[in-house]
């Protein structure tokens, strides 16, 4: 019986899985590695938890509010929480990356050796291996480095920012001034006028009288308004300081509209709210700088910290004044103010009437001239700080505007990208320089607020600055006070929102067209182009007032429109020849970089803002 030679199957080579694979895809969702090793079972179980989080998160994300949503991961509560959750999260993937590691590894040995039939299987280390996994690791754990970083910062500034919250790490690196090149410039208030005769102190106890009720949080539906503050606070860890910028930004939520309301810091007169009248009487009689300062210990308001108090103080008064609830108020001091300017790169102010002066105090003990011409200019924090505060070349109507414009200007410089380009900085400046009582833990309210933010359209914001000669009466050379006229205040916050149809189409259509307008004045008259630029601006127009006197006077106004601008401008000439009575006349000259020059004549008349549109 023949027999035929049995044929020997030649074993199949290997599978060789690269464990650098496995940890990569890893790095990209758990439990990738171990489907490429061919180890399904660990795979879905590495699976199973980011997927179920993942899911969870995409489902609230789906049913929740987005305002809601992004208040709520902003809340110090959940970034803490999102602290633990990143330490966790880089933990597990880790331990998945290294566990694919391992997997391929044994799987790659465990196939050489035939299942065990060629002996024992042996996992060799590579060293180029190990350096993948290694690089794997670094790069994981550099994305979840930042997201603790920003993460990180996000907190400690919302943790500093709230009085009732900051510590002594809050301060930490703004204690001054240390040399004249890093001043923060002063208003030169000390010696610039003779003050009140008698300096009005609190009666009685520190204790007297009953608490003021905290204001319940916004609604969503009434009446939001903001005290927006400025102090002179030369040290984050001073205590004592005056609020030189006081703005109540006011807006309705059903129609979008808002409105500045800025009391000058030399006000006098203010109308005490009730529950402080058993300390001050009936009105306030020194200058309303001071309230805060003098308040901030008087336990009638509500606050644990004596800077709760003070600016809770404010929001009262200002509140009893204007006839509003002051719901929340946002506090910054200059120094801070500058440094967040400069961590930017500056900010663009168009500058309407130039600012001339001569003995600017840039600090207590230094002078220097100042001037700023009109047109955009491109400041940084000092000089925008200049511009906000000088008022020695002008009075405090005309810097309540400057004041506001700056702050709207600040507010279009922070886009994203700038933001998150200069993000140390501005948390630096932040940190020590920002105060608010905004419920930052309160999903619900802020919410709202970020969808009403996304709502507003700054450009429909309208302006009052309660100055003399119509909201009050200037002292000097008395005092340097300014006694409030409260029943014209009054009013004019009532009517702030009761603008005509006629007049905002008018406003709008203006606005649309940009032209740039320079009112010229030859007569010499007070404030008759500043004013006349004023009223201009009011209704929509980019009105300047550059230059004090013009060479001549004609009789009667002239309009020239400029290098062809009559083309594309027509209905801010409409209006302008029916609200001066005269037809434009047209002219070429590259050197005249305004579209419109209005030449005021002997028959010129003072333009008023109006109080309520």
């Amino acid at each position: 019986m023949s027999t035929s030679p049995r044929t020997l199957r030649t074993p199949s080579a290997p599978r060789s899985r690269s464990a650098f694979a496995a940890a990569f895809l890893s790095l990209v969702f758990p439990g990738l590695g171990h489907v490429y090793a061919g180890a399904r079972g660990r795979a879905l179980a590495f699976a199973a938890l980011p997927v179920l989080v993942l899911a969870a998160v995409a489902g609230i994300a789906l049913r929740g509010d987005k305002f809601e949503l992004i208040a709520f991961f902003a809340s110090p509560g959940t970034l803490t929480g999102l602290l633990v959750f990143n330490v966790l999260a880089f933990l597990y993937r880790a331990a998945a990356a290294v566990d694919a590691w391992n997997v391929a590894r044994f799987l790659n040995a465990a196939d050489a050796s035939g299942d065990g039939r060629l002996g024992r299987a042996r996992m060799a280390v590579h060293p180029l291996s190990v350096a993948g996994l290694a690089a794997v690791l670094l790069v994981m754990s550099g994305a979840h480095l930042a997201v603790w970083r920003y993460d990180a910062l996000a907190l400690s500034v919302f943790s500093c920012i709230n009085p009732e919250t900051a510590d002594s790490s809050c301060t930490a690196g703004n204690t001054g001034t240390p040399n004249p090149s890093d001043a923060v410039p002063s208003d030169g208030s000390a010696g610039s006028a003779p003050p009140s005769a008698n300096l009005q102190t609190p009666m009685g106890s520190s204790a007297g009288g009953a608490p003021a009720a905290t204001l319940p949080p916004w609604d969503g539906t009434s009446r939001l308004n903001i005290l927006l503050i400025g102090t002179d606070q030369r040290k984050a860890t001073d205590t004592s300081f005056n609020t030189d910028t006081l703005i109540v930004v006011s807006i309705d939520p059903a129609t979008k509209q808002v409105a500045m309301l800025q009391l000058p810091r030399d006000t006098s007169g203010v109308p005490v709210p009730p529950v402080a009248q058993g300390q001050w009487g009936p009105t306030y009689k020194n200058k309303i700088t001071s309230w805060f300062d003098y308040n901030q210990n008087l336990r009638i308001w509500p606050g644990n910290s004596a800077q709760t108090r003070g600016f809770n103080a404010l929001k009262s008064i200002l509140g009893n004044l204007y006839g509003l609830q002051i719901q929340y108020y946002v506090k910054v001091d200059f120094k801070g103010f500058v440094d967040a300017i400069d961590t930017l790169g500056g900010v663009q102010i168009n500058v309407q009437i130039p600012v001339a002066e001569n003995d600017f105090p840039l600090t207590d003990q230094i002078k220097t001239r100042v001037y700023i011409p009109a047109g955009p200019q491109e400041m940084d924090g000092t000089e925008a700080l200049v511009y906000a505060r000088s008022r020695h070349g002008s009075d405090d109507f005309d810097r309540g505007h400057r004041q506001q414009r700056v702050v709207l200007s600040v507010k279009n410089e922070l886009d994203p990208q700038s933001v998150f380009q200069n993000l140390d900085g501005l948390v630096a400046a932040l940190k020590s320089a920002i105060s608010t009582d905004f419920p930052i833990g309160d999903t619900q309210t802020m919410g709202r607020l970020l969808q009403l933010a996304s709502e507003i359209d700054t450009k429909s914001i309208r302006s009052y600055v309660f100055s003399p000669p119509y909201f009050a009466t200037d002292m000097w050379p008395v005092s340097s006070d300014v006694i409030i006229n409260t029943a014209r205040v009054q009013q004019a916050v009532r009517q702030a929102f009761s603008i005509s149809p006629s007049v905002l189409a008018l406003q709008e259509s203006l606005a649309g067209e940009a032209a740039r307008v320079w009112v010229e004045d030859g007569r010499n008259g007070p404030g008759l182009a500043a004013n006349n630029a004023a009223y201009l601006a009011y209704f929509g127009i980019d009105a300047s007032a550059p230059t004090q006197l013009a060479p001549t006077t004609p009789a009667h106004t002239t309009i020239t429109v400029y290098n062809g601008a009559e083309t594309r401008l027509s209905a801010t000439i409409k209006y302008l020849q029916s609200l001066y009575g005269v037809t434009v006349q047209t002219a070429t000259d590259a050197a005249v970089k305004a579209d419109i020059v209005i030449l005021m004549g002997r028959d010129a008349r003072q333009m008023t803002v109006p109080t309520a549109g």
